[in-house]
């Protein structure tokens, strides 16, 4: 769902965006000078969310997604193998697609487990 791109409310937040990116840092900053460029080639889509309702503002589903990872790592400090750990990618990245589907995870991997290759 798009929103208006003529609402006043968004135009103000670019228009204030374009006057922060329309300042130079000091010359000293050169990690402010590389993100000032980076803020600038990604303008299109740093206010995505804005007009896309289904786009979220922030990250956090993302890192929600790879917490489990993490957690697993720390736990048992590293898997086994490769395949290990291709495996459990891949379990962890339908388990994670069913939740926020809204669908059963359960019903889906019975119906992984019953597809033949043949």
């Amino acid at each position: 769902m798009a929103f208006n791109k003529d609402c006043p409310i968004k135009k103000s937040i670019e228009k204030r965006m374009d006057i922060i990116l329309n300042h130079d840092p000091p010359k000293e900053h050169k990690e402010l000078i590389t993100f000032k460029k980076r803020l600038i080639k990604y303008r299109n889509y740093i206010f995505t969310f804005l007009y896309h309702l289904d786009v979220p503002p922030d990250n956090n589903a993302s890192e929600r997604a790879i917490r489990n990872i993490k957690v697993k790592q720390k736990i048992s400090g590293q898997f086994r193998s490769e395949q290990g750990c291709d495996n459990f990618a891949i379990l962890r990245s339908v388990t994670d697609s069913c939740l926020k589907n809204q669908q059963s995870v359960l019903s889906t991997l019975n119906i992984i487990a019953n597809l033949r290759t043949d």
